[in-house]
């Protein structure tokens, strides 16, 4: 008996970690403050590195980070961030650590003028997943207009390593976007999912 190879994304490779993460995660549209505070921080983590390596490190980052809670992160004060920055399992990047604590309390703003970071974040797409139709990773844009609206926006509202292409990135590990490619068995499976 043959087992049938599903087609993916090209970006997602072999490895069972990037596999597992294109399979269940990439494109399905994210609603929960708490999952959307934990990708954004990771997508800024990333920035000059791999996905892979971010996905290797993501339980470490729970970990280290509160499970990604926004008030607990909100109050870490310098020690918390030394602590940080001695943590191996973690990028140690003092820009990037201080950015998370930053932006969490900029989200808590947010959710504070907003009821939710989810409303605020969505607006951004009308508030409805958009699915795309690419054929080759050629055509994938690394940022948008609505990504830099998106990006102008946070920043303006405090928050730091969130630049277009950055939150393109993020855009569619949230299912904000879906670009996983046509002949993707995902594309349709996430379409339904909006």
């Amino acid at each position: 008996m043959t087992v049938k190879t599903l087609r993916r994304c090209p970006w997602a490779g072999s490895d069972p970690l990037m596999v597992q993460y294109h399979d269940q995660e990439w494109g399905v549209p994210v609603h929960d403050d708490r999952k959307l505070f934990e990708l954004l921080t990771l997508e800024g983590a990333q920035a000059g590195l791999s996905w892979s390596t971010i996905l290797k490190k993501r339980q470490n980052y729970r970990k280290a980070f509160d499970r990604f809670e926004p008030r607990r992160i909100a109050r870490y004060d310098r020690k918390k961030v030394a602590r940080l920055l001695a943590d191996e399992g973690i990028v140690r990047n003092r820009l990037k650590i201080r950015a998370t604590v930053a932006n969490a309390r900029a989200f808590l703003r947010v959710q504070h003028e907003f009821g939710s970071f989810e409303t605020y974040i969505w607006q951004f797409v009308a508030g409805k997943a958009r699915a795309n139709r690419w054929k080759h990773m050629k055509e994938l844009p690394a940022r948008t207009p609505e990504s830099d609206a998106m990006s102008k926006d946070l920043k303006s509202r405090g928050f730091s390593f969130v630049g277009s292409t950055i939150c393109y990135a993020f855009m569619q590990a949230t299912g904000m976007v879906n670009d996983h490619l046509t002949n993707c068995h995902r594309y349709s499976e996430v379409s339904k999912e909006r």
